[in-house]
């Protein structure tokens, strides 16, 4: 298990876990990073992750895609 910001570029990767604190957990599944989601990192920009999820792009921040395990 790594942190999704360490994860490859259009590799298909498997949520294992959500962290951070109850409200973060809470609108990272509202955006659809749910335990089990397949998901793929589209691209890196700055201190931002550009995230494909449930066939949207979300950008996230480092920060954010740090507390995401896959």
């Amino acid at each position: 298990m790594i942190p999704l910001v360490f994860g490859n570029v259009n590799e298909d990767l498997v949520i294992k876990k959500v962290g951070g604190s109850p409200e973060l957990r809470g609108h990272l599944e509202d955006m659809g990073f749910v335990v089990g989601s397949v998901i793929s990192i589209v691209n890196r920009m700055g201190e931002n992750v550009i995230v494909n999820v449930k066939d949207t792009r979300i950008a996230i921040s480092r920060e954010m895609a740090q507390k995401i395990m896959v």
